[in-house]
């Protein structure tokens, strides 16, 4: 029972990974406000006053905020850059980099105000490799990335980590964004010849969102099959 006690926020908690790590937490004790336009607290995390109302109804419903797991995101478009459509791109650095800043933005506040919080982002081994025809989806994972590192540093005298996740492929509703041909390529790239699952990553994030996650911060761990080279 890990999360006796602990209250959780976890975006696009309803499907893929998210849901798992909803699902995971609950059953260790925990309480969990899902943020996703499907279910939970409906909120559209590329709104920052869509953020902010649903920081006020978390509150409200949970009596305050101890674990905050960002899990919603999209693909977007697959195509190479100098067709990638701009407001593709735009949708992408919206909800995948801007709606983890505002996410992170709102929750911080009350962590440091209680003296402990633990914030896991999901990037992705796009973020550290790039994708190709993946250039907007690349892009916003390396800011995760590197705005994860950034406010590691800022927190870490308040009890608070902050790392991120880095999963190669693993078969989500997310796939269905996908061309057929964008699937094959992720999984010749990696070396254990299978794709992830959601299991196994919210073993990972579960870990790190836990009070045993106490002195790695600002960290990347990959979930990748061997895909990760650095």
């Amino acid at each position: 029972m890990r999360f006796s006690g602990r209250r959780a926020i976890v975006t696009g908690g309803a499907s893929g990974i998210g849901e798992a790590v909803a699902k995971r937490i609950v059953q260790e004790g925990g309480k969990v406000a899902i943020w996703d336009l499907k279910g939970g607290i409906k909120v559209d995390i590329s709104d920052h006053e869509s953020v902010a109302r649903a920081t006020v109804e978390t509150l409200k419903q949970l009596g305050g905020i101890d674990i905050l797991v960002n899990s919603a995101g999209i693909t977007g478009p697959t195509v190479p850059l100098a067709e990638f459509p701009v407001d593709g791109w735009k949708q992408v650095i919206d909800i995948n980099l801007n709606g983890a800043f505002y996410c992170n933005k709102a929750v911080v506040p009350h962590m440091v105000a209680q003296n402990y919080g633990r914030i896991v982002n999901i990037a992705s081994i796009a973020g550290k490799e790039g994708n190709p025809n993946a250039s907007a989806y690349s892009a916003s994972k390396a800011g995760v990335i590197g705005m994860t590192k950034s406010l590691a540093k800022e927190l870490a005298k308040h009890n608070i980590t902050v790392n991120a996740v880095t999963p190669a492929a693993v078969r989500t509703p997310i796939f269905d964004q996908m061309p057929q041909s964008h699937i094959d390529f992720m999984l010749s790239k990696i070396p254990k010849g299978r794709f992830g699952t959601v299991d196994e990553v919210a073993n990972l994030i579960c870990w790190l969102a836990s009070e045993e996650c106490s002195f790695s911060t600002g960290a990347v761990f990959d979930v990748s099959g061997g895909r990760a080279t650095y």
